[in-house]
């Protein structure tokens, strides 16, 4: 299938989910493969953030009941990844909470990518908020392969969701890792009171930005957030998306992120038809997960499947 015209997608929308989901199947298994790949994070610097996203405890704009604290020590974050490693990821990214991180502790973070690297063997990826090339620079020198780097939403919802900066800001981030000639992997939350074409416009705006992997989150409506009371958001909107995103970003990683477990429930396989080809494991941010062996033994079923 070519890359959907605005024209194409229009058409696409106007189908129901059960042509939608066939389709999506049909576009991952030629562009992807039965391949299903895994990511683990760690939480390397929790909460005080001055940005006010109104989905995320760790912004210093609300009250909320989580860890605080610096950025972690190298030891202990080598222990998340070799951890990572063994519960089945291929990749494992360094998460720090803020706006971005200043020269030094970018260095720190580079210090403790290279010593990974070396270390475990893991792909490493990172998202440290917005940072100038010269840092992604330095970073992919020390053997970053992804940077993770969210646009959240569309450009036209955007302003609901943050207003300490902007979604240029985060286009501009995007772009900078790209020039660094890092892989970027960013995506968003889904079920934040966005319509269906928020959901459309941010997945053109991901396609403009040739970025290697997207993230789909769905809203976990947290205690003390401005979200805390977000209706949840129906299973078949969760699958329609993931459909549509496939559909229209046929060769990129479509992966399936925070509040999947939540959303989905008896569900999840079903996000695997619809076109998702990657997950994160081992839990998110602030948030556990469902028990990697879950997940290990679902990819496995999946694979099965598909190879009929």
């Amino acid at each position: 299938m070519q890359d959907c015209s605005t024209r194409d997608i229009d058409e696409l929308r106007q189908e129901p989910l059960t042509t939608l989901m066939p389709m999506a199947l049909q576009v991952k298994l030629a562009n992807r493969g039965t391949r299903l790949s895994f990511c683990g994070i760690v939480n390397a610097r929790s909460g005080n953030c001055s940005e006010d996203c109104k989905f995320c405890v760790q912004s210093a704009h609300y009250k909320t009941d989580i860890p605080r604290y610096p950025l972690k020590g190298a030891a202990e974050i080598i222990a998340e990844a070799r951890r990572a490693e063994q519960v089945g990821a291929q990749r494992f990214s360094i998460v720090t909470s803020g706006r971005g991180l200043g020269p030094a502790e970018v260095e720190k973070v580079a210090a403790m990518v290279s010593e990974i690297t070396e270390r475990v063997g893991i792909k490493m990826c990172a998202s440290l908020g917005i940072l100038p090339k010269e840092s992604l620079v330095r970073l992919k020198e020390a053997g970053l392969i992804r940077y993770h780097h969210n646009l959240e939403t569309s450009k036209e919802f955007f302003s609901e969701i943050v207003t300490t900066h902007t979604f240029a800001e985060r286009v501009a981030t995007i772009r900078a890792a790209k020039e660094a000639g890092l892989e970027v992997c960013s995506g968003g939350i889904i079920g934040m009171g966005e319509t269906e074409d928020d959901r459309i416009s941010m997945a053109v705006s991901l396609r403009e930005c040739e970025v290697d992997s997207v993230p789909i989150n769905v809203l976990m409506p947290l205690a003390g957030t401005p979200m805390a009371d977000r209706p949840a958001l129906p299973i078949r909107d969760v699958l329609r998306t993931i459909a549509l995103y496939r559909l229209i970003l046929p060769r990129v990683a479509i992966r399936l992120a925070a509040g999947r477990e939540t959303a989905l429930k008896d569900f999840l396989g079903m996000a695997l038809m619809a076109g998702a080809d990657s997950m994160m494991i081992g839990g998110y941010l602030t948030q556990r997960g469902r028990p990697p062996a879950e997940d290990l033994q679902l990819a496995r079923e999946m694979q099965d499947l598909w190879a009929e």
